[in-house]
């Protein structure tokens, strides 16, 4: 589901691992699924993913957010899940097979009548590049994933509607080595369950009442190679778990001109953390090196010390009410709301939300035009955030490590966003949407990344503005051919000090610097065309990356200080020398130099806020093809599909060395076949 809001969403710029970046954010999305509020990260690396064949249907909401919708509202995804309720036996089987030895199976299935319903869908699938790797051509990548979701539905009246949503998940990978760590073993299992009743009540043919309870849990081991000292630089292991309880209440009434909406949300989360750190490389803190630090050393199993043991739990209880109301004036649509929510977890706080929003129509143009103002708080993410929080200022390896740690939880942010917008229509042919967002925030959230592995901690930043512009252009369907692009530019400007994380060697405490959030251009085009519901169709995606920034080669002496590994990687170049995984390029004594892969600033150019480097631009194709009725039957249909990913096999980055995400390729060139059957 996340590769689908990647693709058409405009203002959302594509990360590694299925992570993305909206509108200058990462991390604050949330995930309505069937009324069930979801803040916490849904993806392969912190949890397990929606499975996208159990989505009926998908809203995402990328301007100013509702009052109904708090924590994380950068983007919101409202989706409904599919159900039996009504239908008759209905069912998919598609098997698929591809490159890097993947292998795989999605299963769907329905049945129902007029007062009870169930669908079921189970997944499974294996793969040898289970995650975007810090290599071009995947090591030690394999992992496995399998799901199984059920949504059961009871309606005994015309009034009354029950509804049992049941997902269980399981994620296991190995982490991806580099040739620099070429015998590392570090795996990682996530293990999850979500148990969601929903009760509604037509009490009138003007007014419902919902009410979704929900109990999930998120349990992820992380465990180091058997010989620790196989780890490099540094192993680590991890225990952690996050267990969310809650309740959402809303009663919705449609009278007249208002569509008024208010209710009430209720959760308890609990964090159970554990988590170990060793040094095992002799040169990493080396007593020779400019950064090195003496209070690491205990923890250095390379000169005799033990591992850095942290073990910690943490409550957190929130509470909200909101209520709403969308007014319709003839051409004029108002929507203004009000929030109120309590946090009170390793900090506490409490805030009044405003929220409002407006959109005309001028109808001798058919143009549409929007605008929105939103106060928002923003609460950190939970994962990992009991050991973040006991950091302080400055990170793990400049607070913990010397001895001096105290208590500092990541405090709340407080945001203002501001968003308009036209949309116009040509005819009855193309819709063009286009939208502008600003949002300056206090207490800025973000993650920072341990080495190059998918252990990350939530980090606070002093204050954020965000802004930028996005658009989408459509079609309708023209003799079968459907075109759609979308288009984002982002500023992501954050200002230290920092608090909480790790940090390990990094400076950035003071000033201002852009984020790798931060991308001047990004787009997606699809063309689809199929003549006719039961004829073949073929689906072609360009997407378009003007580059992300990277802060771990600002200058020519950090090319320099880079393993061969690393200087293979970005494509470092002195003149006619070129770095290869035999060959550093220690020296560069030619005026020629430069990388293939990121760009590297002429001296003196380089500032972290208005010209970072950042990682070279990409255009990435995929083709696929493929018939959903073979045979044209009317019973059982045959599907057939054909799909290649980054088809001209681009060799591209999405983040280099980074802080925040460590490095990542984008996916060599992929083949994927899918054959299955539908009735």
């Amino acid at each position: 589901m996340n590769d689908a809001i990647i693709l058409t969403t405009p203002g959302v710029a594509a990360d590694s691992n299925g992570f993305f970046h909206p509108l200058g954010d990462h991390a604050q999305v949330s995930y309505i699924l069937d009324g069930q509020p979801v803040t916490d990260q849904r993806n392969k690396v912190f949890s397990t993913s929606i499975p996208s064949n159990a989505i009926q249907s998908m809203e995402v909401i990328s301007g100013s957010p509702a009052a109904e919708y708090g924590d994380k509202t950068s983007l919101v995804i409202n989706a409904a899940t599919r159900s039996g309720l009504g239908q008759k036996l209905t069912g998919d089987f598609l098997a698929k097979y591809g490159s890097f030895g993947t292998i795989g199976e999605e299963t769907t299935l329905s049945a129902g009548s007029s007062r009870w319903g169930n669908f079921t869908a189970v997944n499974a699938e294996r793969s040898g590049r289970f995650l975007d790797t810090p290599e071009f051509w995947p090591m030690h990548d394999a992992g496995n994933t399998g799901t199984v979701f059920d949504r059961a539905d009871y309606q005994p009246s015309g009034h009354d509607a029950f509804h049992l949503n049941l997902m269980a998940s399981r994620n296991w990978f190995q982490v991806p080595n580099t040739y620099d760590q070429p015998r590392q073993d570090q795996r990682q299992k996530v293990v999850s369950f979500n148990i969601a009743p929903g009760y509604q009540r037509t009490l009138d043919s003007r007014t419902l009442l919902s009410v979704n309870a929900f109990a999930r849990r998120d349990q992820v081991n992380y465990y180091p190679s058997r010989d620790v000292l196989d780890d490099s630089p540094a192993t680590l292991a991890q225990d952690r778990s996050l267990a969310n309880f809650g309740l959402h209440a809303d009663l919705s009434r449609v009278q007249g001109r208002h569509n008024r909406k208010a209710g009430l949300n209720v959760t308890h989360t609990r964090l159970e953390e554990e988590f170990s750190l060793g040094i095992t490389d002799p040169s990493y803190n080396a007593p020779a090196n400019p950064t090195f630090l003496s209070t690491l050393v205990p923890y250095d199993l390379s000169r005799g010390g033990q591992p850095f043991r942290f073990q910690g739990g943490a409550s957190i209880n929130q509470a909200a009410a909101f209520a709403q109301d969308s007014v319709t004036l003839g051409d004029l649509t108002l929507n203004i709301g009000l929030r109120f929510d309590r946090y009170d977890g390793l900090t506490s706080g409490s805030a009044f939300q405003p929220r409002g929003a407006f959109s005309y129509l001028l109808k001798a143009t058919n143009t549409v035009i929007r605008g929105g103002y939103s106060r928002t708080m923003e609460t950190p993410t939970n994962e990992n955030l009991v050991a973040s929080s006991s950091t302080g200022a400055g990170g793990l390896a400049s607070n913990l490590f010397k001895g001096t740690a105290q208590q500092e939880p990541i405090p709340l942010g407080r945001r203002n966003q501001y968003d308009a917008g036209i949309q116009q229509s040509l005819g009855r042919w193309v819709l063009i949407d286009v939208s502008y967002f600003r949002k300056y925030t206090r207490n800025a959230f973000d993650f920072d990344a341990l080495f190059s592995t998918p252990v990350t901690f939530p980090i606070g930043w002093r204050q954020s503005k965000l802004d930028g512009v996005s658009a989408r252009i459509s079609t309708v369907d023209l003799r079968g051919l459907r075109i759609y692009a979308t288009m984002g530019h982002a500023n992501a400007r954050f200002f230290g000090p920092e608090t909480g994380g790790i940090i390990f060697n990094s400076n950035l405490t003071v000033g201002a610097y852009r984020q790798d959030h931060d991308q001047v251009y990004q787009q997606n085009v699809n063309l689809h065309y199929q003549r006719s519901k039961t004829a073949w169709w073929t689906d072609l995606t360009w997407r378009y990356d003007s580059g992300l920034v990277v802060g771990a080669v600002n200058n020519l002496n950090d090319a320099l200080a880079l393993t061969a590994d690393q200087q293979s990687a970005i494509g470092f170049d002195c003149g006619s020398d070129r770095a290869a995984l035999t060959h550093r390029i220690a020296t560069c004594p030619s005026p020629d130099y430069g990388a293939e892969r990121i760009h590297i600033l002429a001296p003196g150019a380089e500032n972290p806020d208005r010209n970072p480097p950042r990682t070279k631009s990409r255009h990435v194709l995929d083709l696929g093809v493929g018939s959903d009725n073979l045979f044209r039957a009317d019973g059982v249909r045959t599907v057939v599909r054909f799909t290649v990913l980054n088809l001209l096999n681009q060799a591209a980055l999405y983040n280099f060395l980074s802080p925040f995400s460590g490095t990542h390729w984008i996916g060599p060139r992929t083949y994927q076949a899918q054959i299955g059957w539908s009735f």
